[in-house]
């Protein structure tokens, strides 16, 4: 019985740690709403004043880089959650 208990922790665990590297990688989603935000107001901008495409655009490709980085932050907090956190299991 007590195996049993040690077993079903361990796939609870392994459930656990699946759901939470899941979760992380929906921060994707927003950053691709956030980079879509970011150009949007890029076309508006220079729809409404075109004399300062330039210094927009710069702006903007500094906000795509911002978004980008904590975008980056989704797959290596996944990997850590799913390879790095790994469960004890005694081979007996």
């Amino acid at each position: 019985m007590k195996k049993r208990d040690e077993n079903s922790k361990l796939e609870m665990l392994e459930g656990a740690k699946s759901m939470g590297a899941g979760a992380a990688t929906i921060a994707s989603a927003g950053a691709a709403v956030g980079i879509g935000n970011v150009f949007s107001s890029l076309i508006h901008s220079v729809a409404r004043n075109p004399s300062l495409a330039k210094q927009s655009f710069g702006y903007a490709i500094l906000g795509f880089a911002l978004t980008e980085a904590i975008a980056s932050f989704a797959p290596m907090m996944a990997f850590l959650i799913s390879s790095v956190f790994r469960s004890k299991v005694e081979v007996s």
